[in-house]
């Protein structure tokens, strides 16, 4: 009978201690997981894709985010977060504890970086601005045709494919597109929606001033009904860079103007065979909706704008007054044209 209760009472005893034990080492585990983590500042990490619970341990043990990889892989298992943790970069909060730093990894929700497209740009310039985001990962592949990337900034994680970010382009330009000829003026001289993007890549580079964009396209609409040519220095300056591909670091030329090129509209009438650059949606919206006027010329204002001119006669005096720096005040919405730039007259 004394065998039999020392033996229970062992028992008892072993119990008590396997439970102080478990109990001991559980309570250690919550602390571990609870309290504050080691982080002194906030910090950036990046989790790999297809990397395991124990990978992603190790990851920010090494980056100092938490203390210890087995405490942080017991309690993801046991909170039920282990295969819920994502990959992706992320921002660690100084002191996150290791249960933060799970809701985090489990939350998706990752940094977001910023690529900011400038209107006008060629599809060349683009695809730079694209490979020297360091954060995008692989070839963004062959430039697109000109006019097809729409200029935005675009929201992006780290380790998107450049080739997405580029097709990302291709559809909101196609979707804004869509949307102006949509609501395009019934009367315009066109047939297609690549017409208007032609005209709004010349649009957006002769513009300087919002409120001119309507005016300027107003003005190209004008000369095509009429049969004159653009006379457009931006599509010169296409023609002379190789479509965009080099940089002309100097004014136009009379020379210049001579150039061989179907995107000279100095000597080939109607609109060029293609667009000049990506224009933005205001370019967009302001060929396809431009202005009521009966304006054929402008030229620049000396102070950021144009002055626009119904007749030859009345453009030779805004141009004399142009080359003379005299101040002349815009008369009306308007923006820019080739031959008012650079103080030449249409014929």
């Amino acid at each position: 009978m004394r065998g039999l209760l020392r033996l229970l009472a062992w028992a008892a005893l072993t119990v008590a201690l396997f439970l102080g034990l478990v109990g001991g080492a559980a309570y250690w585990l919550y602390l571990d997981v609870a309290n504050p983590g080691p982080l002194a500042e906030a910090r950036t990490v990046v989790i790999p894709a297809r990397t395991g619970l124990a990978e992603i341990a190790a990851v920010l043990a090494e980056q100092g985010v938490i203390r210890h990889i087995r405490s942080f892989e017991l309690g993801a298992a046991l909170s039920g977060r282990g295969s819920s943790l994502l990959a992706g970069e992320y921002e660690f909060p100084a002191g996150a504890s290791p249960l933060h730093v799970m809701d985090i990894l489990a939350s998706g929700k990752t940094i977001k970086h910023r690529l900011t497209i400038p209107e006008g740009l060629t599809s060349a310039e683009i695809l730079t601005l694209v490979r020297a985001s360091p954060a995008l990962d692989g070839d963004p592949g062959p430039p697109p045709s000109e006019g097809e990337l729409m200029p935005e900034t675009y929201l992006y994680g780290y380790g998107d494919h450049r080739k997405d970010m580029v097709r990302r382009m291709e559809r909101a330009m196609a979707q804004a597109l869509a949307e102006v000829w949509e609501e395009r003026r019934p009367d315009l001289p066109f047939s297609m929606p690549r017409e208007v993007l032609v005209l709004a890549s010349l649009v957006e580079r002769e513009a300087s001033r919002e409120d001119e964009r309507a005016r300027i396209a107003a003005v190209f609409v004008n000369r095509l009904r009429l049969g004159m040519p653009l006379q457009s220095d931006p599509t010169v300056i296409y023609a002379l860079s190789d479509r965009g591909t080099k940089r002309l670091d100097r004014r136009l030329t009379h020379t210049d103007l001579a150039v061989s090129s179907p995107y000279n509209t100095y000597i080939s009438k109607g609109l060029p065979p293609g667009p000049i650059g990506n224009p933005g949606i205001s370019a967009l919206r302001a060929a396809a909706r431009p202005a009521f006027t009966d304006e054929l010329y402008f030229v620049a204002d000396g102070a950021g704008g144009h002055v626009f001119a119904k007749t030859l006669a009345e453009h030779n005096r805004n141009v004399a007054q142009y080359r003379h720096g005299a101040s002349v005040e815009p008369n009306g919405e308007a923006r820019p044209s080739p031959e008012a730039r650079e103080g030449r007259t249409a014929q």
